[in-house]
């Protein structure tokens, strides 16, 4: 089975269980999530929200607010210097 379609067939529950385990680090039996299963995880939690057209907002890694960096560009152009 291809990647593609391993990542259609996937459940939402599966989907959901995947990034449970992500966010956690443990498998619903309790036991660690490797490292390289949380690296392939995340990628299968990736692929099937853009193959699923999950709303940005819903995705894994959204930040409503901008990051740090963004914000100290905005004060440098404004001509102050902000050290963190």
């Amino acid at each position: 089975m291809e990647l593609e379609q391993l990542i259609k067939s996937l459940s939402p529950e599966v989907y959901q269980n995947l990034r449970t385990a992500v966010e956690l680090g443990r498998w619903p039996d309790g036991r660690l999530v490797a490292k390289e299963q949380r690296e392939y995880c995340m990628q299968a939690i990736i692929y099937f929200e853009n193959l699923h057209n999950i709303p940005e907002t819903e995705r894994v890694g959204f930040m409503q607010d901008r990051c740090k960096s963004e914000q100290k560009k905005d004060v440098e152009h404004k001509g102050f210097e902000l050290k963190l």
